[in-house]
Parts: C-alpha cells; structure tokens; sequence
C-alpha cells in the first residue's frame, strides 16, 4: 500500500485473516507499533470504532522472494513479530463534504486526538474509514510523539492541541460534553492494560530504561496526569468547532 512512508502490506495469515501489516522496520520503526497498539486499544476502550488488531510473525523467507526491492528492503529488514491490523474490505475514505460528522462523535474525535497528541488526522488524511455506514478510527502511530525524545517527554508534551489542521474542527462543538464522558474513563488501571498489549520485544532495550515495565510504568507516568486537572493540552473550546477552523 503505497501511502504514507511506512509502507504497509495486505497480507493473509495462517487464522484465513487478511490483515494490514505494519512492519517494524518500517522508517518510523517500532514505536509506531507501540503508539499504535497502546492508542488504538485506548480509543476501543473509550467506545470508539478501531479495527482488531494482531500481531503478526513474519517470516524471513518471504522477503528473499520479494521481486520489488523497496519491498524487499522492508521485509528483509522486519522479520519476527510486526502489527496486523483487521483489512476492512470495501471500506472508503472519510470525506467530512460527503458524510457531515455529528457534533458530538466529532468532538469525541477532537478531544481524544489532543489527549494522544494525534498530529495526523487532518484535511489531506483524516484517517478515517467509513464501512457499513459506520466511521472507524485508523492509523496511530503518529501519536505519543513524547516516546520520541523521552528526556524531553514533558515538554513535548505540553501545550494546548493545535487544531488548525484537523478535519473535525469545524464540527466539534461539543467539546465539554466529550471531556466530561471520556476524562473519567481514563484510569490507571486502564492504562496499564492498555500499555500491558505492547509486546516485550518492541519495548525492550529503550536507552535510559531497565527494561520493558519500566517503559510501560513511563507511559502510564505520562498519560495519567494529563488525564486530570488541569488539563492545560485541551484547544480552547471557543476556538474548536468555529466555522472553517480547519484547512
């Protein structure tokens, strides 16, 4: 699948799934298979439509018989376990012109993207899916941008949400109602269930870090906080849901 720069394959496993891989040795690496298991799992939990996520063990035979060499690199360079995502057959693209979102799924939407520091579900790719009629959410490992620079973790961090660019901005007019319904919700013990479905092998050897439960303990340490109050991250709510305030 030639979108992005991770490079995803359709592939089928031995269960008769076809899934959407997600290759650790994609690029972006092993830490957009973290974000995407412990944010797709999270928003599940919140109530909201993810497809299934497996994982996946590659074998290295298969990229030996790769005829693309771009591919060949990828498969090469990611054998063992990799992220498969549930293929939704016949699904289309969100388009906000041709479904207009309802207000208070697009605030929902909005309010848990800025507690992830999703920065990519804008205009040019909502990352969303629309199948059988429903909307599902697609694509994380642009989020928990923090595990990118851990000594600077708090700061990344910090700040409100910047939401010029999100394709439900101009529909989030409920956003007190979202923060109300899913801040609760957010517990530690969600958290560490969450946290607990990244494999060991993805987290293990982080610098500055004893070992996987460790860096598991560093996300919950992260993400409980901005949980509670204040929660100085979340975008103005006069200023989310204004008229044409995405691009």
């Amino acid at each position: 699948m030639r979108e992005g720069g991770s490079l995803p394959g359709v592939v089928e496993a031995d269960d008769l799934g076809t899934y959407v891989m997600k290759f650790h040795g994609a690029g972006q690496g092993r830490k957009a298979l973290i974000a995407e298991v412990i944010t797709g799992e999270l928003a599940r939990r919140l109530g909201f439509r993810v497809p299934d996520q497996v994982i996946i063990d590659l074998d290295p035979a298969i990229g030996r018989h790769e005829p693309d060499p771009d591919v060949q690199d990828l498969l090469k360079a990611s054998p063992g376990w990799n992220l498969g995502v549930d293929f939704l057959p016949g699904s289309l693209g969100f388009d906000p012109l041709g479904w207009r979102p309802d207000p208070d799924f697009a605030s929902r939407v909005l309010w848990f993207d800025a507690f992830t520091g999703n920065v990519d579900r804008s205009w040019r790719n909502p990352n969303m899916l629309v199948w059988h009629g429903d909307v599902w959410l697609i694509d994380h490992g642009a989020t928990l941008i923090f595990h990118h620079a851990w000594t600077n973790a708090t700061r990344l961090f910090s700040g409100p949400y910047d939401v010029d660019d999100h394709v439900l901005t101009p529909y989030a007019t409920r956003l007190e109602a979202a923060e109300a319904d899913l801040a609760p919700k957010i517990t530690e013990g969600l958290l560490r269930e969450v946290t607990g479905m990244v494999p060991d092998r993805w987290l293990d050897g982080e610098p500055g870090f004893a070992g996987p439960q460790a860096l598991r303990d560093a996300y919950v340490d992260i993400l409980l906080p901005r949980a509670g109050k204040p929660r100085d991250w979340l975008p103005a709510l006069e200023t989310a849901g204004r008229p044409g305030g995405a691009r």
